[in-house]
């Protein structure tokens, strides 16, 4: 059951406004605060699980690191939403781990080398739902967007 103010939160986040602003902040702080916490410390998974993620740029090659709520598994993986705050456009770090799948999570601070692989059909289907469970202003997110939001399953190498 969810809170008066876990509901507040959600509601808020599924605003116009709220998709215009978040994408700039959150991940600024989130990458702020886990480099001074030494990957012990994510403010946004006070909502939702999260973990760093570094995937290697579709154009540059480089690293780039992103810190992304999370859908833990009891496989010991992780599903991935790239909701982009339900803003137009698929989010970079989904067209980096379609160019290159090999990637790290760091996950309570640890390491953790994946292999991503973007869900399609029952299988994604299943995921959606486990997402909208998590995080029900995903289905506000869908619905503001004609691409469909990409989801992907990062299994440990």
């Amino acid at each position: 059951m969810t809170s008066a103010g876990e509901r507040l939160l959600q509601k808020v986040s599924e605003t116009r406004v709220f998709a215009r602003i978040a994408p700039h902040c959150i991940p600024a702080l989130d990458r702020a605060v886990h480099r001074l916490t030494r990957g012990k410390v994510l403010l946004s998974a006070r909502m939702l699980p999260g973990v760093i993620l570094t995937a290697t740029g579709a154009r540059s090659g480089r690293p780039r690191r992103t810190p992304l709520a999370c859908l833990p598994e009891e496989d010991g993986g992780w599903l991935l939403i790239g909701s982009n705050f339900g803003r137009p456009g698929h989010p970079a770090w989904t067209g980096n781990l379609l160019k290159n799948p090999e990637a790290e999570v760091n996950w309570r601070g640890k390491d953790i080398p994946v292999r991503a692989r973007l869900l399609i059909g029952e299988e994604r289907a299943r995921a959606w739902r486990a997402a909208l469970a998590l995080w029900p202003p995903y289905a506000a997110y869908q619905a503001r967007v004609e691409r469909e939001i990409r989801l992907f399953r990062l299994e440990r190498r």
